[in-house]
């Protein structure tokens, strides 16, 4: 018979860096669950993927046993690293600063693509680029038909 399943859990966790600090421990320890054992599972998963920082949803069940989804990284972030900048302007549409090509938007949009609700790349490269211009950022470039 399937566990009862009782709550759900969202956190942003760099990859291979989890440790009990917050925000892992302080969540995790609200709810009952082993935080070293989320921990070790986690950082032994995202090994490939050091530093990124990575969304993750943690499905709790009634024995306190928990399982968990290793997202991809948010597009955001993504995008921020293609700009090479720290972080998105304050007033996104007066104040630009950085620019991305459609080239760019095209590897995130491949990246994001499981995580989208999108059927086609060409859907999912509009989001990713919706996304660049709400930071500031200038999409340069031809778009794609």
């Amino acid at each position: 018979m399937a566990k009862e399943i009782t709550g759900y859990l969202k956190l942003q966790v760099r990859g291979g860096a989890a440790n009990p600090s917050p925000p892992v421990g302080p969540a995790l320890g609200a709810k009952g669950l082993n935080i070293m054992d989320f921990c070790k599972q986690f950082n032994a998963r995202t090994q490939d993927k050091q530093g990124q920082v990575l969304p993750v949803v943690v499905t709790i069940y009634s024995d306190k046993s928990f399982d968990f989804i290793i997202k991809t990284p948010p597009a955001a972030v993504l995008l921020m690293e293609a700009a090479k900048i720290k972080k998105g302007s304050a007033e996104s549409n007066r104040a630009k600063v950085g620019s991305v090509t459609w080239d760019q938007i095209k590897t995130i949009a491949e990246t994001k693509m499981p995580d989208l609700n999108a059927f086609r790349i060409e859907s999912a490269m509009k989001q990713v680029a919706g996304t660049a211009r709400s930071m500031g950022l200038k999409v340069t470039g031809q778009a794609p038909q």
